[in-house]
């Protein structure tokens, strides 16, 4: 079975993969250059013009595996190298055009961009075109489209551009960091910072000298992924890597339904707090609406504070499908629990520098969370833990109206009518990737089968209550 979705994920994965193996082996700093090397061993580039550019875009994918630009707060950056194939985009006319006498695309162009061959067939001068639009709009036989990159289409705040070398770049003021680009990007131009050097290091000192713990607080999404493997397999490899334990982030969903369910039954209206990149979206373009955010930490944190507060001296790791829990690491709200934040894809890269094979491990158990803290994952699921919370707290004059948006599109339409007072919902569960957490950049696989793997996994779950399952805590 394919651990992943595309070759352009594999690529990625080879990259951490092969840095990884030198950090455990303290071989990397002499070994950054030949990198590139080992990845393209020959002479003939299998997916550039040449090797040695394939090679130089290699360094760049290295230097972003071990933390990327130190000076750039973004999680998220381009490889401007790697960003040259794609067509600069904008207004183009098909074949669709018939040549038509009546030349109405001439006449509303404002800059003059629109002039025709021998064939009466339109053409755009892009000098001049200013993508106003204004053409497309009055062409009888719609032949004239707007080709946006994949970057700019998959981003829907606008936060993408093209800057004067004509590749993408990020506005970081608007960027939230979810990743919808890094997974749309056809030729990886675009990637998310690896800490994975840091988990490492962490790792070997836990081992070496033995002070603390390092715990592993894995998101519930993880039941859709590793589908070559057994889930109980996958938690045996990390203890193989080093944890001491694996807790799932599912409990401090438990922890968050239990009180988030209290906290809008008291306040009247709530919008969600476990997706970073939808409550840092409500920060940069519905600063208003800040104060209907949950006051709870997200669920990854919630579980991690737990952690510290109980377990002292112990580092925190969290693995899930995520690239804004990267950003969201790196909160004052938020970094005394979580020490670093990693995707499954660095999962694999980790597992596999180890020569773990980890279909060949006998299965551990995870148990520590309800279904409803499991179901997370996918959009929809905090709605019904919030509904189950009201149950379990026995509040009964109060009505959930819930509305689940996945994607942040759905996510701005239920802002602007809130920010309008036309909304007809006390409760905004919002998840920036579409389908929830299962949809997240840093996943091995998406798709419809991973919400059913979700439910799955909820149904498994030995706790059947919220309470029962943070009851364990006391």
């Amino acid at each position: 079975m394919r651990k992943f979705d595309t070759k352009v994920q594999h690529l990625k994965y080879k990259v951490l993969r092969e840095v990884a193996k030198q950090a455990w082996n303290d071989t990397l700093l002499d070994n950054i250059m030949e990198i590139p090397k080992k990845i393209v061993p020959g002479k003939t580039s299998t997916m550039r013009c040449c090797v040695y550019k394939e090679r130089a875009i290699l360094g760049d994918r290295v230097k972003l595996a071990m933390g990327g630009d130190k000076e750039n707060p973004n999680v998220i950056e381009v490889i401007e190298t790697a960003c040259d194939e794609c067509p600069m985009g904008g207004y183009e006319v098909t074949n669709s055009c018939r040549g038509c006498l009546a030349h109405r695309c001439e006449d509303v162009c404002p800059r003059g961009a629109i002039s025709f061959d021998h064939d009466h067939v339109a053409h755009i001068d892009k000098s001049k075109c200013v993508d106003c639009g204004a053409c497309a709009k009055v062409c009888p036989y719609t032949a004239i489209v707007n080709r946006k990159r994949p970057c700019e289409n998959a981003c829907k705040i606008k936060a993408i551009y093209m800057n004067e070398n004509k590749a993408a770049a990020i506005n970081n003021d608007k960027c939230i960091a979810c990743g919808a680009c890094v997974y749309q990007c056809p030729f990886g131009a675009i990637m998310d910072k690896s800490y994975i050097l840091d988990v490492i290091d962490i790792l070997k000192k836990s081992e070496n000298n033995r002070k603390y713990k390092v715990f592993a607080v894995i998101a519930p999404s993880i039941s859709s992924q590793f589908r070559y493997a057994k889930l109980g397999q996958v938690i045996s490899g990390l203890k193989e890597l080093g944890f001491h334990t694996v807790v799932e982030a599912a409990l401090g969903a438990d922890m968050v339904a239990h009180a988030e369910s209290k906290e809008l039954a008291e306040k009247g209206f709530l919008t969600s707090s476990c997706c970073p990149a939808f409550v840092d979206y409500i920060g940069k373009f519905f600063p208003d609406l800040l104060e209907f955010v949950s006051h709870n930490l997200s669920p990854m944190a919630t579980i991690a504070k737990y952690i510290k507060e109980h377990e002292a001296p112990c580092k925190v790791v969290f693995i899930g499908p995520c690239t804004a829990k990267k950003a969201e690491v790196q909160r004052e709200s938020v970094r005394p629990y979580v020490d670093v934040a990693m995707t499954f894809e660095e999962l694999q890269a980790l597992f596999d520098s180890k020569d773990l094979e980890i279909t060949e491990l006998e299965e551990d158990v995870l148990d520590n969370a309800s279904y409803f803290g499991r179901i997370f994952a996918r959009s929809g699921g905090l709605s019904d833990a919030v509904a189950q919370g009201l149950k379990e707290h026995g509040i009964e004059d109060f009505q959930l109206k819930a509305l689940p948006c996945d994607g942040i599109e759905a996510c701005r339409t239920a802002l602007l009518k809130k920010s309008k007072n036309v909304l007809d919902a006390n409760f905004i569960e919002g998840m920036a990737c579409s389908g929830g957490c299962i949809g997240g950049a840093g996943c091995l696989t998406h798709g419809e089968k991973n919400k059913a793997e979700v439910d799955k996994y909820g149904r498994e779950a030995f706790e059947k209550t919220i309470s029962d399952a943070i009851s364990m805590l006391k």
